[in-house]
């Protein structure tokens, strides 16, 4: 009963732990996905100029800014290419990868702790039964042993019970 209880323990927490890694594992993931820097070029401006987003006027004069500035590749002549944004959550992900590295750890751990208790409860189980097959068979011995003695003794009983009577009548 009490390894049972144990097991059935053992099983929540384990459960528990995968999860608690699987949950990480996927936001680590989407973390990295998402980790990429964004850069910002002039076809952030171009789509400016395709939508309803601005009226028509700004619209040719966004077009001819960029006609005007736009060098052969598309880019602002001279212009560093700049992100529009930058991954900032690195200690986050190297935060979430330590800690799903330290509950595998301890999964690991309490697999070991149950794989010894389960092994420990075997060796404890299969002695107790070899002990109560010895002692059941020294029962059964003995019992033997004593039904074999009480016989012998009717039996001793009986020769003397004769001897006594044939001496009697010798006498």
């Amino acid at each position: 009963a009490q390894r049972e209880k144990d097991h059935a323990s053992y099983s929540d927490e384990i459960q528990d732990f995968s999860e608690s890694v699987d949950a990480l594992e996927r936001a680590i993931n989407t973390m990295k996905k998402r980790s990429a820097d964004k850069t910002q070029a002039a076809s952030a401006l171009l789509q400016l100029t395709t939508g309803n987003a601005l009226p028509e006027k700004a619209q040719r004069t966004v077009s001819a800014f960029l006609e005007m500035t736009t060098g052969e590749q598309g880019m602002l002549p001279g212009a560093p290419e700049a992100n529009a944004y930058e991954f900032q959550a690195q200690g986050i992900v190297d935060m979430l990868t330590k800690l799903a590295g330290k509950f595998e750890d301890e999964r690991t751990d309490l697999e070991k702790e149950e794989t010894n208790a389960r092994h420990a409860f075997e060796m404890l189980s299969q002695d107790l039964k070899a002990q109560i097959g010895q002692a059941t068979s020294a029962r059964t011995e003995k019992s033997e042993a004593k039904a074999k003695a009480l016989q012998n003794a009717a039996d001793a009983k009986g020769d003397l019970q004769d001897a006594t009577t044939t001496r009697d009548e010798d006498s």
